[in-house]
């Protein structure tokens, strides 16, 4: 997939990530980390068990099982998995994104090691995104409060979770679901020229779309960096529990716009693709989330794409470990310079554990150590 210079590279990273992340599972305990505050993570799960990120940390200790077998990263994300039965007992604040909270710690658990306590914990997140169907709009609800009619592109990495549960159950039903949403995001939220909104308003009586607020990105019709690596890497993963080739083309859609934006900016992206050109704002969380999807489309594609996607991906991970990895042991978090939204006035250009997460993965694709989260 890579050349013997890549793979060098990828090995070289992932001792310092293997030596890094092993210290601060030994140090965090079962700590939920989020953002870290003067250099060290406060615990997410004490501040808000129900908080959308909280799957994360769990995600990364899995891949790192995975690729070294080592017991520290077990036990941290069985702890994590662990306190996030609370969520379930608190129920209210859950929404769409169960998928990433439970998709990274008890399904990745059961896919591991065979579970069955882990197990029913992601049947059960699967169920409750199940339930947030809407059979008149044919989409998943994705937040709660006055928004029935509310989908964002966020949504695409969380329902992947169904179709876990289609083939753990044998039951077509979340597929169904997982497709029907899809297929909404794709014709009423990707656009054309392979830009995306972030979120669809729709009628929930009659799915017609009502409305296409800017949400996370600069304003309505611009484009979040962040909500087009949703896109990317979510569309390529319905394909491949679909086979559907629309899902394919609509990822490469998307990707190619990506890779037209991110290249003029030395691979790590703007905030908003479509900002006004001051204030310059980063999210290396979008280009590490896309990294991970390319290097999928790539798997599912011709020769020349192949390398098209490859060498993007690898041009965007050299770019951020080179500017904005911090490798220093006392201190929280890897990859810095990563932003919630463009008018989010607190965490801008911060270590947030999602970047960590994707590029963790990307790293791990690179040397074929790693497993399908999703």
């Amino acid at each position: 997939m890579v050349n013997n210079d890549i793979k060098q590279w990828a090995n070289e990273i992932f001792e310092k990530l293997d030596y890094k992340l092993s210290i601060q599972a030994t140090r965090l305990g079962d700590l939920i980390p989020y953002v870290p505050s003067d250099g060290k993570y406060l615990d997410m799960g004490e501040k808000d068990i129900v908080w959308w990120t909280n799957g994360f940390w769990s995600g990364i200790m899995w891949q790192m099982y995975h690729a070294t077998k080592k017991e520290v990263y077990k036990k941290t994300a069985e702890s994590n998995e662990d306190r996030l039965d609370a969520a379930f007992d608190k129920y209210t604040g859950l929404h769409h994104d169960v998928g990433f909270m439970w998709l990274h710690t008890a399904v990745a658990n059961y896919r591991l090691t065979g579970n069955e306590r882990s197990k029913a914990r992601g049947l059960h997140a699967a169920h409750l995104l199940a339930g947030r169907y809407n059979p008149r709009g044919k989409f998943i609800r994705s937040w709660n409060r006055d928004r029935s009619g509310w989908v964002i592109i966020d949504s695409m990495l969380n329902i992947p979770l169904l179709y876990w549960a289609e083939e753990t159950l044998d039951d077509p039903r979340f597929r169904f679901i997982a497709e029907d949403h899809a297929d909404t995001v794709m014709n009423n939220i990707v656009r054309q020229d392979g830009s995306v909104h972030h979120i669809g308003v729709f009628d929930p009586s009659t799915g017609k779309l009502l409305e296409t607020p800017g949400g996370q990105g600069y304003e309505s019709g611009s484009s979040w960096s962040r909500g087009q690596a949703w896109a990317i890497y979510g569309f390529a993963l319905s394909y491949v529990h679909t086979e559907k080739k629309e899902y394919l083309e609509t990822a490469k859609k998307v990707a190619n716009y990506f890779i037209a934006n991110v290249e003029k900016t030395g691979y790590i992206p703007l905030v908003d693709f479509r900002a006004p050109e001051n204030p310059v704002m980063w999210d290396t969380s979008a280009g590490v989330c896309a990294a991970c999807g390319f290097l999928e489309i790539a798997k599912h594609v011709g020769t020349y794409e192949k390398k098209l996607y490859i060498d993007t991906a690898i041009n965007i991970l050299k770019a951020t470990e080179e500017k904005y990895a911090n490798w220093n042991v006392e201190e929280d978090s890897i990859i810095d310079f990563a932003t919630g939204s463009y008018h989010d006035e607190v965490n801008t250009e911060v270590p947030i554990i999602y970047s960590d997460y994707y590029f963790v993965e990307a790293i791990l694709r690179l040397q074929e150590s790693d497993f399908l989260i999703w």
